[in-house]
């Protein structure tokens, strides 16, 4: 194997099916079919994987166009090891609402951490920002 400098070390991934995670957090996975200087990533048949708790869905994406400053992380899948035996595989349906109701319960955990720390005096009050200024 020879080191390419750059991107073009990538040429040897294309046609490997390939995990992207975004900065947003999303989990890409996808057959890499291009990829240029700026590490803009094409991948074919994409499916996007939602983790909650144990469980898991695969979302099918298509064909995928990503900007290569939000790749975070890129690696080769092994097909022959894809399948993980400590996780359940669920339906588009029920990870999405996992996912809504783990969302929801993380927003109401901030809510009572933010009213906590206002009550205490750590965070500004609308009056104390005014007078600030």
């Amino acid at each position: 194997m020879n080191y390419m400098p750059g991107t073009a070390s990538l040429i040897e991934e294309i046609d490997k099916k390939q995990l992207v995670m975004l900065r947003d957090g999303r989990i890409l996975i996808g057959y890499l079919r291009s990829v240029d200087q700026f590490a803009n990533l094409v991948l074919h048949k994409t499916v996007e994987r939602v983790h909650v708790g144990s469980m898991y869905g695969d979302i099918p994406r298509g064909i995928f166009v990503i900007r290569g400053e939000n790749v975070v992380l890129l690696g080769e899948v092994d097909i022959e090891h894809e399948e993980r035996k400590d996780l359940e595989k669920v339906s588009i349906e029920k990870i999405l609402e996992a996912k809504s109701k783990l969302q929801e319960e993380k927003q109401e955990k901030e809510k009572t951490k933010f009213k906590a720390m206002k009550e205490r005096g750590l965070m500004p009050t609308v009056e104390q920002s005014d007078d600030m200024y």
